[in-house]
C-alpha cells in the first residue's frame, strides 16, 4: 500500500501492526499478524514522503540570510466573513489551539501579534518583533469548514502558503472540528519552521533532486523493479554527496520500506537494517533536531522491535511536531508490545484527533481497535476496527483483528464470516505465519497475541 493510496492496504506486507522484525527476518521467514506495516509508516509518516514535502516547501529564507536555533512567530487572529458568529466562535478556538500547540515547540517561539501591540503596550514595555506571522481565513461551505493559511515573513513581506485544510461540517463536536483545523496547519508549519531551521545548501544537484523524486514514487506507486531502481539511484547519489543528511534518510526509508514489504532476501535484509541504522545514527548527530530525521528512526526503530529506544525518538519527534500523526502511531505500536495498552490506546485516539496527515487515518482507527482488543474491550474494539476497513477495504490482515473481536465477544458466526473474508484476502494465512515476531515484547503482549490467535482458529483459521 503506499501512502498516497489507502485503498492499497494488501500492499502492506510485510509489516502487521506489529513492525517486522528484521533480525528474525533473516534467519527465517518472518512471522506477521494483521499487517500494519509500510503503509501507515510510510503515510506521509515516511521520512521519504515528510522530505519530499519540505522540498516542495523549499526554504523560505536565503542560505545564508538567516539560521537562528529558534525563530519567533505571531499568530494573527483568523478572518471570517462579518457577522458570522458560528464561523467567529470556530476561528478563535481553532487559533487558540494553533497558539498553545506552536508554544510547546521547542524551536519556536510565539509573540504577541501586530494587531496586539497597541492594547499590550506600557510605558516601559515595547511589543517583541516576529520573524514571521500567520495569517489564515476561515470559511464555511455546505460540506466543510475550510481554513487556508500563509507565513509571511516580516522582513520583506513575502508570503508562502502553508496548508488549506477542510474539515467536515458534519462532525458533531465542535472542538474535534477546531482540533483538526487548528492540527492540520500547524502540523505544515512545524515542518516548514523545521525546515527552515535546518536551511539546506544553496545548490542542489539534479541527479539528488531525480532519486528523491524517484524514491517517492517508489513510495507512492510501489512495486518491486520500481523500489530496486529507487533505491540504486538513492545510494549512487549519496554516494557522491554522503553528507547529505535527506538522501541519507530518504535512503533509509526506502530500506524500512523494503525490509517490511520482504522484498530483500535474508542475507540483503539483514545488511539493509545495519546500512539503514548507520545512515540514521550518522543522521541523528548531523542533525539531532531535524524531524525528518528523528520521524523515520522513530519509525525504524520501532519496524525493528527496539521499542525502549523508540519510545524515545519518537517523543523527541513530538517536540518539533507535536501533530505528527506518523510518529503517534508509531509511539503507539511501540506502546503495545511493551504492554502498555492503556498507553497505547491514548495514543492512536490522539492521532485520530489531529488526523494528521489524513491518509494515515485507517492505521490510528485500526491501532485503537487492536489496543481495545488487547484490553479485552471487544466491542469497543469493533467500531475502530470496522471504520479502518472501511478506509482500506483491499486488506485482509485487519479482518483477522474483526473476528477475534466478534468471537471474543460470543458471536460466531459473525466471527466465521469475517474470518472466511480475511482468508479470501489472504490465502495462505495460518497460525504459524500470522503471529508477529516477539522480539524484546511485553510477556503481556504475548500473552493477549496468544488470545487472539486462538480466537482465531476457533473462528477457522488453519492451525499450519
Amino acid at each position: 500500500m503506499s501512502t498516497g493510496e489507502p485503498g492499497r492496504a494488501e500492499n502492506s506486507g510485510a509489516a502487521g501492526l506489529a513492525p517486522p522484525d528484521a533480525a528474525v527476518a533473516a534467519q527465517t521467514p518472518p512471522r506477521r499478524f494483521f499487517g500494519l506495516s509500510g503503509p501507515a509508516a510510510l503515510a506521509g509518516a515516511a521520512g521519504v514522503v515528510a522530505i519530499v514535502g519540505l522540498a516542495a516547501a523549499a526554504p523560505i529564507v536565503a542560505p545564508g540570510l538567516f539560521r537562528p536555533a529558534t525563530t519567533t512567530i505571531a499568530v494573527m487572529s483568523i478572518a471570517v466573513a462579518d457577522g458570522d458568529g458560528q464561523a467567529a466562535a470556530m476561528a478563535r478556538g481553532v487559533a487558540s489551539q494553533l497558539t498553545d500547540g506552536l508554544a510547546g515547540i521547542n524551536n519556536i517561539r510565539v509573540v504577541t501579534p501586530p494587531e496586539s501591540h497597541a492594547a499590550a503596550l506600557t510605558a516601559s514595555a515595547r511589543p517583541v518583533t516576529a520573524d514571521f506571522t500567520i495569517s489564515s481565513e476561515l470559511e464555511k461551505s455546505e460540506q466543510s469548514w475550510i481554513l487556508r493559511a500563509r507565513l509571511v515573513r516580516t522582513a520583506d513581506q513575502e508570503v508562502r502558503p502553508i496548508a488549506s485544510i477542510a474539515v467536515d461540517i458534519r462532525e458533531p463536536d465542535p472542538q474535534l472540528q477546531q482540533t483538526r483545523l487548528a492540527a492540520g496547519v500547524g502540523h505544515a508549519l512545524a515542518l516548514r519552521i523545521n525546515a527552515l531551521l535546518h536551511d539546506r545548501p544553496a545548490t542542489t544537484s539534479a541527479g539528488t533532486q531525480a532519486a528523491i523524486e524517484q524514491a517517492t514514487a517508489s513510495i507512492t506507486q510501489t512495486s518491486r523493479e520500481r523500489f530496486a531502481v529507487a533505491q540504486t539511484m538513492l545510494e549512487k547519489a549519496l554516494a557522491a554527496e554522503p553528507d547529505n543528511v535527506d538522501l541519507a534518510v530518504a535512503l533509509a526509508g526506502m530500506q524500512l520500506r523494503g525490509i517490511q514489504m520482504v522484498w530483500y532476501s535474508p542475507q540483503d535484509a539483514a545488511a539493509a537494517e545495519a546500512g539503514a541504522t548507520a545512515s540514521l545514527d550518522r543522521a541523528l548527530r548531523a542533525k539531532p533536531e531535524y524531524v525528518p530525521v528523528l520521524q523515520t528512526a522513530c519509525r525504524f526503530q520501532t519496524a525493528i522491535n527496539q521499542f525502549a529506544e523508540a519510545l524515545v525518538t519518537c517523543a523527541r519527534a513530538l517536540k518539533f511536531d507535536p501533530w505528527n500523526g506518523s510518529v503517534l502511531y508509531a509511539m503507539g505500536l511501540s506502546q503495545l508490545n511493551l504492554g502498555r495498552f492503556e498507553d497505547a490506546l491514548a495514543t492512536f485516539q490522539q492521532a485520530h484527533r489531529f488526523d494528521t496527515p489524513e491518509v494515515s487515518r485507517w492505521t490510528w482507527l485500526l491501532g485503537a481497535g487492536w489496543a481495545n482488543l488487547m484490553l479485552g474491550r471487544f466491542e469497543d474494539a469493533l467500531p475502530w476496527l470496522q471504520r479502518s476497513i472501511a478506509i482500506t477495504p483491499a486488506s485482509g490482515r485487519p479482518y483477522l483483528l474483526v473476528s477475534a473481536a466478534y468471537q471474543l465477544s460470543a458471536r460466531p458466526e459473525e466471527a466465521k464470516a469475517t474470518m472466511k473474508k480475511a482468508l479470501e484476502l489472504r490465502p495462505g494465512s495460518t497460525a504459524e505465519n500470522t503471529p508477529p515476531p516477539f522480539k524484546n515484547a511485553s510477556p503481556i503482549f504475548v500473552n493477549g497475541i496468544e488470545r487472539i490467535l486462538q480466537a482465531n482458529i476457533a473462528a477457522g483459521l488453519p492451525e499450519r
